[in-house]
């Protein structure tokens, strides 16, 4: 009988838990990720992830980290030409408040250290007409590019690593479920709201305008035209006090741009900066925990 409990102890431990209690803490495994298929080194720029990717073969290239961004990323209209790549199709893309018709290019692999995604096709726009100087890239990774696996971000170390062996549960201790990529609950000042988190947003928070008077007190000030992916919008400037729990992360006096366009909470760049952010799309399971 002791044997027979000490193999299923162990067997639980190695899916993921048996019931409750067996649920791991979603912040130990965001900080301690099991045999990392990738471990690799970024550079932040107004706290935008940037990595080194290889397309074709080739490189490398300048890749942002996007949580925002669907598929499996994006490419400079620039690198059609700097790779003798065609155009070979048409999509749509929306930004929140505006939907884009699209151009799409095929790419036999595109390669991030020893993560490699095949025969894959990319939204391709000029983003450089936005993101210039130390800002500009020549491409986005978006959120399929980790689809079948734990991605963790750990803004500390300037680190991005991913595992297929470690795993996130919804039930994990501290961990945020989500149905729609990556929207997840959240509280500010205990009352509950949801919240995508998107780390190729350069500002701490976007609130609705019709969400302000719910998360703070704080008077607007105008703050100019916001640019979005596909429009601009007009936007006011505010101070969430909070607290504003997110997983197990506590943030206070944030930065919130504020807009009567956008739809959703956003929590951007600047807010997840201070996190190890893990991201398991296999269980729709996410963890935010301090540094």
């Amino acid at each position: 009988m002791q044997l027979t409990l000490k193999i299923v102890a162990s067997l639980c431990l190695a899916i993921g838990g048996c019931g409750t209690a067996w649920t791991k803490d979603a912040c130990e495994v965001a900080r301690h990720p099991a045999d990392p298929v990738i471990r690799l080194p970024f550079s932040t720029v107004d706290d935008r992830i940037y990595v080194e990717a290889h397309i074709n073969g080739r490189g490398p290239f300048r890749f942002a980290v996007d949580t925002g961004a669907s598929g499996v990323g994006r490419l400079d209209t620039s690198m059609l030409s700097a790779l003798g790549l065609q155009t070979s199709g048409n999509t749509t893309t929306s930004d929140a408040v505006k939907t884009a018709e699209v151009k799409t290019t095929h790419l036999d692999s595109l390669t991030l250290g020893s993560l490699t995604r095949r025969d894959i096709d990319l939204i391709t726009r000029d983003y450089k007409k936005h993101a210039k100087g130390d800002a500009a890239f020549d491409g986005i990774l978006g959120r399929d590019f980790f689809a079948d696996g734990l991605v963790v971000i750990d803004y500390e170390r300037r680190q991005i690593e991913f595992s297929r062996a470690s795993h996130l549960a919804q039930d994990d201790s501290g961990a945020l479920p989500y149905e729609r990529a990556f929207r997840v609950p959240i509280r500010i000042h205990g009352d509950p709201f949801e919240a995508h988190l998107d780390t190729g947003a350069n500002v701490g928070m976007v609130v609705p305008r019709a969400l302000w008077d719910s998360v703070s007190s704080a008077p607007l000030a105008q703050a100019g035209t916001g640019q979005l992916s596909n429009t601009k919008i007009d936007t006011a400037r505010g101070v969430v006090a909070g607290p504003l729990q997110l997983g197990a992360m506590t943030l206070e006096n944030l930065d919130a741009r504020v807009s009567d366009r956008f739809p959703e909470i956003l929590m951007g760049a600047h807010a997840l900066s201070s996190s190890i952010l893990a991201i398991d799309q296999r269980s729709r399971a996410i963890a935010v925990c301090p540094i």
